[in-house]
């Protein structure tokens, strides 16, 4: 039996957003403010992601001075450097990075012939000891072989709420897909993106599968990848055995599991709280993913399993 790693791991799950933004870039509320939101909303913990460049001062925002016994900060940064292959700047999240980290050479949000391009950046955190994500690729535009020009990266916006109101640009399901079927073991995460200048907080999150509420302890496990993610529905467990996908979850409408090329079998209902898919009439695949849909539409994520 192949069980994925989130449901496996020593722990219990604490909810958290990996990428918002305060006004210390370009986001609306200061950073007190946005840690008394996310927290009075019920997250464990968040990482507050600001804008890397110049600009800005290279910030770094420091959230330690708004931690409590029930809730954690990890510090981060959405960093950027180098052009995409459609010319526009790379955005890359970095969570976990220390309090030293070196600038780039990024004073606004054009793209520079002599910066670090986005791969050596996103390696420079990730040797750093950050989780490293790669953003929103439909809102960015990314293709495929930019996305896997980011060889550092530990995972890759699965759905980001900020795109998704503002552009209708926030699922990463298309580009993930074809990363996970050329052999790249990408993990995925949902997250706000949160600026607070739209509606776009509190709509897409992780939960991660930690002994502790810590920031050493989320990062370790976020790289591990223990966690799924969720715009609603939990999710308590999913394995695989035999050519059948066995999820249990909070009340579900649909619940499919997802694998190379037509690979795609579901199952519907009412409020299901368990399910079991067998893999018919399709290739073998080499990985699986499970989506679950609630009644009004809101969905959670696994991580992949690999069937090797």
């Amino acid at each position: 039996m192949t069980r994925q790693s989130a449901f496996a791991a020593p722990g219990r799950f604490w909810r958290g957003n990996l990428h918002c933004h305060s006004n210390v870039s370009d986001g609306a509320l200061p950073p007190e403010e946005v840690c008394r939101r996310y927290r009075a909303e019920g997250y464990d913990f968040l990482a507050l992601t600001d804008h890397f460049v110049g600009a800005y001062g290279y910030p770094l925002t420091d959230t330690t001075a708004f931690r409590t016994a029930d809730f954690t900060t990890i510090r981060g940064a959405e960093l950027h450097s180098g052009a995409m292959s459609n010319g526009d700047l790379w955005h890359i999240l970095a969570v976990g990075l220390p309090a030293d980290f070196a600038p780039s050479n990024s004073p606004d949000f054009a793209p520079r012939p002599d910066q670090e391009t986005g791969a050596e950046l996103a390696a420079r955190a990730a040797a750093a000891g950050a989780f490293v994500a790669i953003a929103h690729p439909h809102w960015s535009g990314l293709t495929e072989a930019d996305a896997q020009g980011i060889a550092a990266a530990h995972a890759i916006e699965i759905y980001n709420n900020n795109c998704e109101v503002d552009s209708a640009r926030g699922h990463g399901g298309p580009l993930a897909d074809l990363l996970l079927t050329a052999g790249r073991r990408l993990n995925l995460i949902a997250t706000d993106d949160a600026h607070f200048h739209a509606p776009d907080a509190f709509g897409g999150w992780v939960m991660v599968r930690a002994p502790e509420n810590e920031p050493e302890a989320l990062v370790a496990a976020l790289k591990r990848g223990d966690f799924y993610a969720s715009q609603g529905p939990e999710i308590h467990d999913f394995t695989v055995e035999d050519g059948v996908v066995r999820v249990k979850c909070s009340a579900a409408a649909r619940v499919f599991a997802l694998g190379r090329g037509v690979s795609a079998n579901g199952v519907h209902g009412a409020s299901m709280t368990r399910a079991e898919i067998r893999l018919r009439g399709r290739r073998a695949t080499p990985w699986l993913r499970v989506v679950v849909v609630d009644a009004a539409g809101r969905m959670a994520w696994t991580n992949p399993v690999w069937l090797d």
